[in-house]
């Protein structure tokens, strides 16, 4: 393997295993040598884009990270928050992404996303970043993804946004007066008021 070929490796092994295109190129590296890893078998190409170790071993959110680095926008929101966050039992089918009201959202293959178009006050609010496998993945807090479950109820179900609800305030010990402060922004405040109450 020539010192080339041999940098790039590096260069895989040192971004968590994945890593795009774009930022192969960025990176200052030919083309070619990302071709001659995947005449070798070395790396393949799992997305329009994006590029994987071959003997890449997935930790513990694999899907998260893939669907981030295609959808630059996108923010993890709903059930894969919540998965993230270990606020359900249920395991997500898709990966939920939340991206601003009236932009372009990009056709992914894999893994399975399904996009939610949040108006612009609410996709801004509540954003963490969290480096899983060496990249920075965006996901709303719990707080916020509460208020989302309530506000996209008819989608995934009340019962989701019930149980997760519980689970955030007895388990997570997240603050109710935080998760009222959100779901006003999701106008759910209305919603939530009276079984939070019911709760406490």
């Amino acid at each position: 393997m020539s010192a080339k070929i041999q940098k790039l490796m590096n260069f895989f092994q040192n971004h968590g295993r994945v890593v795009r295109f774009s930022a192969i190129l960025k990176a200052g590296f030919h083309p070619d040598s990302l071709m001659v890893l995947e005449k070798e078998g070395k790396v393949e190409r799992i997305a329009r884009g994006l590029y994987r170790v071959t003997n890449y071993t997935p930790g513990s959110h694999p899907d998260l990270v893939i669907a981030s680095l295609q959808a630059t926008r996108g923010v993890i929101c709903l059930f894969s928050a919540l998965s993230f966050y270990e606020a359900t039992s249920e395991i997500p089918k898709f990966v939920d992404l939340a991206i601003p009201q009236g932009t372009h959202a990009n056709k992914i293959n894999y893994p399975p996303v399904r996009f939610y178009r949040f108006v612009a006050k609410a996709w801004k609010a509540g954003i963490e970043e969290h480096e899983v496998e060496g990249h920075k993945i965006k996901v709303y807090n719990l707080a916020k993804t509460i208020a989302d479950c309530f506000k996209f109820r008819n989608k995934i179900g009340p019962d989701v946004a019930r149980d997760a609800l519980k689970v955030a305030v007895t388990e997570k010990k997240i603050k109710p007066k935080e998760i009222m402060q959100y779901a006003k922004i999701c106008r759910v405040d209305n919603i939530v008021k009276p079984i939070l109450e019911a709760m406490l």
